[in-house]
C-alpha cells in the first residue's frame, strides 16, 4: 500500500459532472440529480484500503447523521477491479449492505470520475457547498491505521458545521486525506 495524500488543488471548482452505477440499486445516478440539494460530502473509497476500512463504521454514523441535517453524500469507488476484485461492484454492494450505507456507492469503472475529481487515494474526501463549489478537500480526520487517534470525523464536522450554519469554510487548516493510492488501470 503506497500512503498517498489528497491532490492539492485549488477550492473552488465546480463539482465535475458524472453518471455513475450505484451498485446497491442498479440505477445510474448522476451529479445533478445527487447534489441538487444542499451541500454534498464526496468521498472516494474501496472494499479493501485499510484506511477505509480504519474509518468506516464511523463514516457512515456521519453520514447518517448529515444526511439528516440536509447533506448529500455519496461514495465513489475507482480502482481497477482486475487487479483488485475485492473493489468489483458485487462486492461493494455486499459492503454497503453489510453496513447499511443509506448512501449511494457509485462505480466508476472508466476511472474518468476519479481523474475529473483529481482523486489521488481512498479514502479522499471533498465537501461541495449548495451551488456544487468546493469548499473542502481534506481528511476526515487524524485518525490512521495504528496512530491510535480516535475515529471521530472532527475535521469533516468542523467543516460542515460551518458550512450549515452560514459560514465560510476556511481553507486555512485543511490537512489532506492519507490513504492508499487509487489502483489506476494500465
Amino acid at each position: 500500500m503506497a500512503r498517498t495524500p489528497t491532490t492539492d488543488i485549488p477550492l473552488g471548482f465546480q463539482a465535475p459532472d458524472f453518471a455513475l452505477l450505484d451498485v446497491v440499486t442498479g440505477a445510474m445516478s448522476n451529479q445533478d440529480e445527487l447534489m441538487a440539494s444542499g451541500p454534498t460530502v464526496v468521498v472516494f473509497m474501496c472494499n479493501h484500503c485499510p484506511f477505509v476500512v480504519h474509518i468506516l463504521p464511523e463514516f457512515v454514523a456521519f453520514a447518517k447523521e448529515y444526511m439528516a441535517r440536509g447533506v448529500n453524500v455519496l461514495a465513489i469507488s475507482s480502482n481497477d477491479v482486475e487487479g483488485y476484485p475485492m473493489d468489483g461492484p458485487e462486492h461493494m454492494k455486499a459492503l454497503a449492505e453489510r453496513l447499511d450505507f443509506g448512501f449511494p456507492y457509485l462505480y466508476d469503472e472508466s476511472q474518468e470520475v476519479a481523474q475529473a475529481y483529481e482523486a489521488a487515494c481512498t479514502p479522499d474526501f471533498s465537501i461541495f457547498d449548495a451551488n456544487q463549489r468546493c469548499v473542502y478537500r481534506g481528511q476526515f480526520d487524524g485518525a490512521r491505521p495504528g496512530n491510535d487517534i480516535p475515529v471521530t470525523g472532527l475535521d469533516m464536522r468542523q467543516a460542515l458545521d460551518t458550512l450549515l450554519s452560514g459560514g465560510a469554510v476556511s481553507e486555512e487548516g485543511q490537512t489532506p486525506s492519507l490513504g492508499c493510492n487509487i489502483k489506476w488501470k494500465a
